[in-house]
């Protein structure tokens, strides 16, 4: 519950000897120099530690960078999904017009097949057809 403070004092020896008073307050300038290089590695320590789980957030292999890329990536994914679901949409309402209704049915004749009704004339321009308009006509090989 309570935290014991342990506090460094300078001991203090009478002694008759100068040389074991300058042994001592040599004792005690090295410790305190220990203490102080100590709590600098420490504080190193943390602060190094603390770059390097920065650095593994960020660009790591789950990090910030790698999620940004798989969001923009699910995006793309998710628009294109819809794209298509619409697509679908409009395949699905033509086949059910083509089932059901007789003037779809004619359209698609006469667009797709050049079907005509009697005294009717169709133009084509080149590549209208789908060939290739460079290409001779089916009949150009036909003997006469």
């Amino acid at each position: 519950m309570f935290k014991r403070v342990i506090e460094y004092r300078p001991i203090i020896i009478r002694a008759a000897d100068p040389r074991v008073t300058r042994a001592v307050q040599l004792a005690e300038r090295v410790i305190h120099k220990l203490y102080n290089v100590r709590t600098k590695i420490a504080t190193l320590a943390v602060v190094g530690l603390a770059i390097m789980l920065a650095v593994h957030v960020i660009f790591g292999a789950n990090g910030m960078v790698v999620y940004q890329g798989k969001r923009s990536e699910y995006r793309a994914v998710q628009k294109e999904v819809n794209q298509l679901q619409q697509e679908k949409q409009q395949l699905s309402d033509q086949i059910k017009a083509l089932k059901t209704n007789p003037s779809a049915i004619e359209k698609e004749a006469r667009e797709q097949l050049h079907y005509a009704r009697p005294g009717e004339i169709i133009y084509l321009t080149p590549g209208q057809n789908g060939t290739n308009p460079n290409a001779p006509p089916p009949n150009a090989r036909a003997k006469k």
